[in-house]
């Protein structure tokens, strides 16, 4: 059976359901007819004891026929729809029958049923209808009458019948088989599309689609959904990458100016505290590296993120205040004034962990490109279900044309690559890629010299 082709198999399938109902068909019609056979037979056999009955003369000591009713030609011959009569006495004794019988005699087994009953039987060999019924003589019974009636032409009906339907059955079954195996075939016709078509789709060729069929059925489906994972794959390792390019060459820069400056080290004696001036750079880079590393792992896990979040009541008060007091020597250094508008004690269901880090990526980069002296404002707002979180910085700003690209990995803007600014471009695809896990929206509005405004909004 696994050797069998899904063609074969659909037209096998079709044709077993077939098999069993065709066989119930031709059962029911074989019973259909013998039944219409025995009936015609049954109701001659009711006719002529109905005659005799008529005829026959009947006192206590019995019952007897004229002669003449002998002579009629189907008791007499054996060749025109003969029929056989008996009388049987109360002792089980035959005291007439019909010419046609000769030396024969029909077989009789006794019966307290007086309405008689049809069965079949044999007369030298032959198969034969019989029927008897008890004849009444003042609530008793004085004998017996026997008719029986030949069973050849029928027994040969049935025979003829029983042969042809057993040799249509085996070559209807071939036929269907064919015909379901041809129609199989052009069902299946645009599966064999779609195996040629996703043969030809490599990791190289991912722009190829699968050519949706004609009808709107469940192939076109399959069509579109192979279509749909086929465009998710390319997308991801477009993303790939893109990553991967972005990744290496921010990880060779670093590396690539630790090996230049041990390089300088090398070629004369320093002083004391050139080695240390240079090792301490050096140390610097390595750390921009760790940092490059970890955020890089973060992005990693987060594709299997969402199974791992936890859905726990969460402060939003208390994490702004947190987050925020995690850069106060940067914000005394700078003279920054940060204003708080927070309600009361503001509660949501969420990842701490997870969002802790959106904040923390959103207000670090706040106060790192807010000038010295300016101001940072951290709004929260509650109205019915809706919760949102506003960070407005007073900082540098973002260009227009780079507001669309902030969220891809390792982008950096102008402004903040020429402003002496040290960033790795990944914390805001980490935010982004965060907010989809959270299933929070969020929302960047900028102006070159005015700030940039975050707004994270939660809830219905």
């Amino acid at each position: 059976m696994n050797n069998i082709s899904f063609k074969n198999r659909i037209a096998l399938y079709f044709s077993i359901s077939t098999a069993l109902l065709v066989l119930v068909v031709f059962v029911v019609i074989y019973y259909i007819v013998k039944s219409e056979v025995y009936q015609d037979l049954d109701n001659d056999l009711d006719t002529e004891v109905k005659v005799l009955l008529d005829e026959i003369a009947i006192d206590s000591s019995g019952f007897q026929i004229a002669d003449e009713e002998w002579e009629e030609k189907e008791h007499k011959t054996l060749d025109i729809n003969p029929i056989f009569i008996q009388f049987i006495d109360t002792g089980g004794n035959i005291f007439a029958k019909s010419p046609n019988l000769k030396d024969a005699s029909l077989y009789f087994k006794k019966s307290n049923n007086k309405a008689g009953q049809h069965y079949n039987s044999f007369l030298n060999g032959a198969a034969v209808r019989q029927y008897h019924i008890a004849v009444p003589y003042k609530n008793s019974t004085v004998g017996y009458i026997v008719v029986a009636t030949p069973m050849e032409d029928a027994g040969l009906l049935l025979k003829n019948l029983q042969n042809i339907l057993v040799i249509a059955y085996p070559t209807l079954l071939a036929i269907l088989f064919s015909i379901a195996r041809l129609l199989a075939g052009k069902s299946i016709k645009p599966i064999q599309h779609i195996t040629n078509a996703s043969a030809k789709i490599t990791r190289e060729n991912l722009s190829s689609r699968i050519p949706l069929p004609y009808y709107k059925d469940e192939l076109f489906t399959l069509s579109k959904t192979i279509n749909a994972l086929l465009q998710r794959i390319e997308d991801a390792v477009s993303r790939e990458k893109q990553f991967t390019s972005d990744a290496s060459h921010e990880l060779r820069t670093p590396l690539a100016v630790i090996k230049g400056t041990l390089e300088v080290l090398l070629r004369k004696p320093r002083s004391g505290e050139e080695y240390v001036e240079k090792i301490k750079f050096c140390l610097t880079e390595v750390n921009r590296i760790n940092a490059i590393v970890d955020q890089l792992l973060l992005l990693a896990r987060f594709e299997s993120q969402k199974q791992l979040i936890k859905n726990e009541p969460l402060n939003i008060n208390a994490l702004l205040y947190d987050i925020t007091a995690r850069y106060s020597q940067i914000i005394t250094d700078k003279s920054i004034n940060v204003e708080y508008h927070l309600k009361d004690e503001v509660y949501i269901h969420s990842d701490e962990y997870l969002f802790s880090i959106i904040l923390d990526n959103i207000i670090s980069n706040a106060v790192k490109y807010t000038p010295s002296g300016n101001s940072i404002t951290l709004t929260l707002e509650q109205a019915d279900n809706k919760v949102t979180i506003i960070v407005a910085d007073s900082g540098i700003g973002i260009p227009q044309e780079d507001l669309v690209k902030i969220f891809n990995p390792f982008f950096r803007s102008g402004t903040a690559k020429y402003g002496n600014t040290a960033g790795t471009g990944i914390g805001l695809s980490i935010v982004k890629r965060l907010c989809e896990l959270l299933q929070i929206n969020i929302t960047i509005i900028s102006k070159i010299g005015s700030g940039t405004t975050v707004t994270l909004s939660l809830g219905q």
